[in-house]
C-alpha cells in the first residue's frame, strides 16, 4: 500500500457504499424504482454490496482516529447482491420491478455518452465501481473492533421512503 509506505502511522478507513437520508445511492434508487416497472441491472446484478449507514461511518471514523495504526473496513451488517438490494428497495416502495441484465460494455458506452451531456445521470467511474464487490474482507478490522453495532439498511429504509 502506497499510503502505508509514505505514512507508516496513518489510520486508513475503507467505508462501504453509504446510505442515509438524501444520499447519492439509495435515495435515487428509491425514486427510480418507485416510478419504473422495469429496471436495468449492472451486469447480471451479482456485484456484492455491504451498505453502511452514514452516521455509523462517522462514529467509526471518530473512534478509529483514537486507535491509530490500523486499516478499518467499515461496512454494514449484511451483504447483498445488487439485484437483491434492488428487490428489497422495490419492496420498500411497494414495487416489484422486472430487473433486466445489461452487460457492462453497454454501461461503459452509455457512461461515456452521458458524460458528454451536461446533466449526466451516471459516470464511467460509477460504472467501474459497480464491477467491483464492495464488501469487507472477513478478517478486516471494522465496526466490531470499534465496538459499534452497525444499523442495517432494512431497518432504516422505511424512514428513507417516507422522506422522498
Amino acid at each position: 500500500m502506497a499510503v502505508r509506505h509514505a505514512f507508516p502511522s496513518a489510520t486508513l478507513i475503507r467505508p462501504a457504499v453509504m446510505f442515509g437520508p438524501g444520499d447519492a445511492f439509495v435515495t435515487p434508487l428509491l425514486g427510480m424504482l418507485r416510478r419504473a416497472p422495469v429496471f436495468p441491472l449492472f451486469g447480471r446484478g451479482e456485484t456484492r454490496l455491504q451498505p453502511a449507514y452514514v452516521e455509523d461511518i462517522a462514529k467509526g471514523i471518530v473512534r478509529a482516529l483514537r486507535a491509530p495504526d490500523l486499516a478499518y473496513e467499515l461496512v454494514g451488517p449484511r451483504v447483498f447482491s445488487y439485484a437483491e438490494l434492488l428487490m428489497m428497495i422495490g419492496d420498500a416502495v411497494g414495487r416489484r420491478p422486472v430487473l433486466i441484465p445489461v452487460p457492462f460494455a453497454l454501461w461503459h458506452a452509455a457512461g461515456f455518452a452521458a458524460e458528454i451531456l451536461s446533466a449526466s445521470p451516471i459516470t464511467r467511474n460509477q460504472i467501474e465501481l459497480m464491477q467491483i464487490d464492495n464488501a469487507a474482507a472477513p478478517d478486516a478490522p471494522g465496526f466490531a473492533t470499534l465496538r459499534i453495532s452497525p444499523r442495517p439498511l432494512e431497518e432504516l429504509l422505511p424512514q428513507m421512503v417516507r422522506k422522498i
